[in-house]
């Protein structure tokens, strides 16, 4: 099994872009660990290897991603994400366990994180909603991967009308949070709200702006009217 691993590795480091080589880390200010290889490519690899894993059981893909996770290397923690991703139409309520442990022991950066909560993390909750408290506990941590992941997960959940109550719990826990990354996935968060509950999610922005960091309200209301965000930014 290990031979997919190296494979992934060896098309990797043939795919590295000057360019991208150069400037990645400048995306992040946590130290990361890169290859240089653009995130499109990064895609392609997921893809075409994983056809040679597909039939594989879905705890063996676990343990292909753990090797991937463990390597600290950006681009192999997206190839990860993508492996996991791809079993989403096998995920069972025990699932929840390993997803927890790769936010908690292998996530490192904002990229990886959204990658990974984005996708796998935001379907397994609409499959299983009752997981959504699970949110808000993550939005108790100590660990800014799991605060901000109680966020990011609930991004494609609230673009299709889902989970308003508990949206607006996780903001209100992570209010005054004082991780900008935090702050900002929030904000996104309620951005993504107001697709669906614009006038929702204004009368929070309202309520609590006082208390709320301006980059999260300044994201919460970016794609409401020129006369709604004006009344929003209004320092009164």
């Amino acid at each position: 099994m290990e031979n997919i691993i190296q494979e992934v590795r060896n098309l990797l480091q043939s795919s590295i872009d000057e360019k991208t080589a150069s400037n990645g880390k400048k995306f992040f200010k946590e130290e990361i660990h890169i290859y240089g290889v653009k995130i499109s490519v990064v895609h392609k690899i997921s893809k075409l290897t994983f056809r040679k894993i597909r039939e594989k059981s879905k705890q063996e893909i676990f343990d292909l991603t753990e090797l991937l996770w463990q390597s600290e290397m950006f681009e192999e923690s997206i190839v990860a994400c993508d492996w996991i991703y791809e079993l989403r139409n096998q995920f069972t309520i025990d699932d929840f366990i390993f997803f927890r442990k790769c936010i908690q022991k292998y996530i490192s950066n904002w990229a990886t994180c959204d990658t990974f909560c984005n996708h796998t993390l935001g379907d397994f909750i609409m499959m299983y909603p009752q997981y959504v408290d699970e949110l808000k506990e993550f939005a108790r941590s100590k660990n800014r991967w799991e605060r901000r992941a109680a966020a990011v997960s609930l991004i494609i959940p609230a673009r299709k009308g889902l989970f308003l109550e508990a949206i607006f719990e996780i903001a209100d826990l992570l209010l005054q949070d004082e991780d900008d990354l935090v702050r900002k996935a929030y904000g996104w968060m309620l951005k993504a709200t107001s697709e669906f509950y614009q006038d929702e999610v204004y009368n929070y922005v309202l309520e609590n702006k006082l208390l709320m960091p301006r980059v999260s309200l300044r994201y919460a209301i970016e794609k409401m009217p020129k006369e709604m965000r004006a009344k929003a930014m209004r320092k009164d």
